[in-house]
């Protein structure tokens, strides 16, 4: 077993050295006074940031060559020293945990996958130490501390109080897992419901960078939304902000396992979908895969069932641009496997029910694997750790 990491603590003694750091961080290398520019910060306040973090290495600072100016001093550029620390990211799903190393910039250096044979608490734990410590020693041969690690379930989880509250596709309720996954792996560690540590990714590394005001909808074993608003990865109250799987969208439709009738997620979850192709077919669907394929091979029952859930998806995300206004929707999940056979009720449903310049909004599809959702939670272990949580 590798040896715990060293304890460190980012210098980010003012907000505006997280403000800074960020910025570099999401849309860097940039000049100083493109670095003021993108965050509202004077020169001066730019170069009271940079200094502690140039001096403690998370920032350098290095000649833009291809920017060269016939006359006058070159262009210098700042930009983060992604191997200046290392994270590790964890997804936990129903049936295995996937783990991935990670730099500062957030760039993926190792990946595992461990089957996960029991979902409870202690049986999850010691899969997530073993997991991490494989990472750790890969870790130790590149002679970079892991500085912390982020933790990313399904269902509803208190960031702040690091408390998984209820995970419907583990059955967990109340699992203190922050502290439990610390104590395990020797880390500080961060958790977060899983989409909104993959909006946090891609807020900062993804097709969000330099958006003020952007939603992630993913689609598959559940029907999830990330919200940035005003740059902020948006929580709410409590915690649930965002769960337009759970929007009623016919109030006659089918019994959703949270109680309702008629949700998003009741109509276009895979469960859902299996379900609906299983009863319009008869056929002994067992999961979504073979329930995507009856219908790309033309099987009438099978083809409704998704051109429903896209009605039911469209909707649900036309109700984020109604409320919100977001620059752009990104759809992602592992739904988009079959995203050919509800790709255009999602848009027509969307256009029919978006309302006035709303249905401007941008959606694009983002197929993401579930590395990219470990990746997420590692991003939430660089947000911690910079500390700008309070700050963004």
């Amino acid at each position: 077993m590798s040896s715990p990491p060293r304890a460190e603590t980012f210098p980010a003694n003012t907000p505006a050295v997280s403000q800074i750091f960020v910025t570099a961080l999401s849309q860097g290398p940039l000049t100083r006074l493109e670095l003021a520019r993108r965050a509202g910060l004077s020169p001066a306040a730019v170069t009271k940031a940079v200094r502690p973090l140039i001096e403690a290495g998370y920032l350098v600072e290095s000649v833009d060559e291809d920017a060269r100016p016939a006359l006058g001093r070159p262009a210098s550029l700042v930009r983060v020293d992604s191997g200046r620390a290392l994270f590790v990211g964890i997804k936990v799903t129903g049936d295995e945990v996937i783990g991935v190393l990670t730099d500062l910039c957030c760039r993926v250096l190792l990946a595992r996958r461990l089957p996960l044979g029991d979902r409870a608490p202690r049986a999850v734990l010691a899969t997530l130490a073993d997991l991490t410590q494989e990472l750790l020693a890969e870790a130790d041969g590149l002679g970079v501390h892991v500085v912390g690690a982020g933790v990313a379930v399904s269902g509803d989880v208190d960031r702040a109080e690091g408390m998984v509250r209820y995970s419907p596709f583990l059955e967990w309720r109340e699992v203190p897992l922050a502290e439990l996954a610390a104590m395990t792996t020797g880390l500080p560690v961060t958790i977060d419901n899983d989409v909104r540590a993959l909006t946090v990714a891609e807020q900062w590394f993804g097709a969000g960078v330099g958006l003020s005001d952007f939603a992630l909808v993913t689609v598959g074993a559940g029907i999830g939304c990330g919200l940035v608003v005003h740059g902020r990865v948006v929580a709410g109250a409590h915690g649930v902000a965002g769960e337009i799987g759970h929007v009623t969208v016919d109030p006659a439709g089918p019994l959703c396992h949270c109680g309702n009738r008629g949700c998003v997620e009741a109509i276009a979850g895979d469960a859902a979908l299996v379900d609906r192709v299983r009863a319009a077919t008869g056929a002994e669907v067992t999961d979504a895969a073979e329930a995507a394929a009856l219908a790309h091979e033309g099987v009438a029952g099978a083809q409704e069932a998704y051109a429903r859930a896209g009605e039911a998806i469209g909707r649900g995300i036309a109700t984020v641009a109604n409320l919100l206004g977001p620059e752009r929707v990104i759809i992602s999940g592992e739904g988009l496997a079959a995203y050919d056979l509800f790709a255009e009720q999602i848009r027509n449903s969307f256009a029919a029910a978006a309302f006035g310049s709303a249905a401007q909004c941008d959606v694009q599809t983002r197929p993401l694997p579930f590395e990219e959702w470990a990746r997420g939670a590692a991003a939430t272990a660089i947000h911690s750790f910079i500390g700008s949580g309070s700050h963004q």
